[in-house]
């Protein structure tokens, strides 16, 4: 981590097998990585905890701001357990959204396989409107659609509607990089496929120095190539965490940034 303001932070997690006081456990490797001030994708840390409880949250995320994690708007992950919590506390200020293509499959769960196309392309719908307004009306016209027949999916949808809209608060030139963990879920594909190499690992430090090596080498290369982010929907988005946390005035030109 360079220091500095991020944006936008992704967070996940992954567990893996590893020795300890001589037997085989599971421990789980967090990740963060982020879009910095100057539009490219970074890497923030690392770290192997416990569990994903909120302690272990927020010990990582701890960790982050005192080695500099500033300026956070959004901080993108799937629904870990105590991480909500977390990002409270040790970032407050920004917002939380939850892993939109997470959340779809745990929907999904709700309503009998032969109408799980149908759902899944209403709640696409949500996503695929034009601005703030039209994605929330989409999300209430989505829930009394599903109310009738499948009304566990539709309480659950209701219920998320905070957490899975997060992204449509901020420019629509951020959304597709926003609205889900996508990016990060792509990056720990790669750290599987070389961590399930190595299977049992011998103690937490050997995860440490192999996960933190591949992440060094991508690092490396998110530094030289193009930016991830314009730099001028990043000024946006700041613009619009201080309409946020300014007068009531700030809303109606908050309103036009985000449209």
């Amino acid at each position: 981590m360079t220091g500095g303001s991020y944006p936008f932070v992704w967070l996940d997690a992954m567990t893996q097998g590893c020795r300890e006081g001589g037997r085989v456990v599971n421990v789980v490797t967090v990740i963060a990585t982020a879009v910095n001030a100057d539009g490219r994708r970074e890497v923030l840390g690392v770290d192997v905890i416990t569990s994903e409880d909120g302690s272990g949250w927020t010990a990582f995320l701890r960790r982050l701001v005192e080695r500099g994690l500033s300026g956070v708007e959004l901080v993108i992950s799937d629904d870990h357990q105590g991480l909500k919590a977390a990002i409270a506390e040790e970032l407050p200020g920004s917002s939380w959204q939850r892993c939109r293509a997470h959340f779809l499959r745990n929907l999904l769960t709700k309503v009998p396989k032969s109408a799980q196309d149908l759902v899944a392309t209403l709640v696409r719908s949500i996503f695929a409107q034009p601005g703030r307004d039209e994605v929330w009306a989409q999300q209430e016209r989505v829930i009394e659609q599903l109310c009738a027949r499948f009304p566990g999916a539709a309480e659950m949808l209701e219920e998320a509607a905070e957490d899975i809209l997060a992204f449509s608060a901020f420019p629509k030139a951020t959304w597709r990089q926003i609205w889900s963990n996508n990016p990060q879920e792509r990056l720990n594909r790669e750290i599987r496929r070389r961590t399930d190499v190595v299977g049992i690992f011998p103690h937490r430090e050997a995860i440490i120095r192999l996960v933190g090596a591949l992440l060094a080498e991508q690092n490396d290369e998110w530094a030289v190539t193009r930016r991830y982010m314009a730099v001028e929907a990043l000024a946006v988005a700041q613009t619009c965490r201080t309409l946020r946390s300014g007068a009531k005035e700030g809303s109606v030109l908050l309103e036009q940034l985000v449209a």
